[in-house]
């Protein structure tokens, strides 16, 4: 098996043994920063330190850890990088969309991911060089619309500037906007085509680092809001402008930066 479908394996299983018999079983409880975590959370991070650190015995970098630890591992050469549940808030009210997330991260770069949910038994994945896929099925499924009126737009409304965030009520240049609550599976679904487009004001490491691969292995295209590189941002706080192709991208692009933020 290579290494992709090790990691697929490793995240099904976990899935299965720690995820679903939690499911709307257990206590929420609150972070310093007021953020959302349960046992669950707990448990599938350590699963996952445990068994991926089998198959390639580098640091593991989680949602789950103190910000000092985090810091510290981020400086190593190569981690793995994990979200042990992506959509908190979902998993403990019912909503069936949220999901594990696993990236291998080289020197700030994600060089393999894979973002499953355990619901929907959805397994997308990717490997840098070489496409990506949802349950072996080459992304996208659909093509990306080619005008931004026509767009389903995934956008997260919390984090942006509050000029971007006015601007996009008042006059949206899609057809259609949505926000699911968990960043790796939005990542997905821009690589699948079931959004053209996605806008995010500021996500953490484990939030991206998975999906935003997924979606450039698609043939997606992503930057941040005010820089091209999108992997040479902030680990900690990445902005994420994106979409399913490269003339979608540029359009998608210009209005946010051209209306200003």
């Amino acid at each position: 098996m290579n290494l992709i479908g090790e990691v697929a394996s490793i995240v099904r299983r976990i899935s299965e043994t720690e995820i679903l018999p939690r499911y709307l079983k257990v206590a929420r409880l609150r972070k310093a920063d007021g953020s959302l975590f349960t046992e669950a959370d707990l448990a599938v991070q350590e699963a996952l330190r445990r068994e991926l650190t089998k198959i390639n015995p580098v640091p593991l970098i989680g949602e789950e850890m103190e910000k000092a630890e985090q810091a510290t591992l981020w400086n190593s050469g190569e981690l793995w990088c994990v979200d042990p549940i992506d959509g908190t808030s979902n998993f403990v009210n019912g909503i069936p969309y949220f999901a594990v997330s696993v990236a291998l991260m080289r020197k700030g770069r994600s060089v393999l991911g894979a973002v499953y949910n355990p619901v929907s038994k959805e397994m997308f994945t990717a490997m840098k060089g070489e496409g990506a896929y949802l349950d072996g099925e080459r992304l996208p499924l659909r093509q990306a619309n080619e005008q931004l009126n026509g767009s389903i737009a995934a956008v997260d409304f919390k984090r942006l500037p509050r000029a971007l965030a006015t601007r996009l009520v008042a006059s949206p240049p899609y057809s259609s906007q949505r926000n699911f609550g968990a960043c790796s599976l939005e990542w997905c679904y821009a690589a699948a085509g079931r959004v053209d487009l996605y806008l995010h004001g500021g996500q953490k490491l484990w939030d991206y680092a998975a999906g935003a691969l997924i979606l450039e292995e698609s043939g997606g295209c992503v930057c941040c809001i005010d820089q091209d590189d999108f992997w040479e941002a902030s680990p900690w706080t990445r902005s994420a402008i994106a979409a399913g192709n490269r003339g979608l991208f540029e359009k998608w692009r210009n209005w946010i930066r051209e209306g200003g933020t």
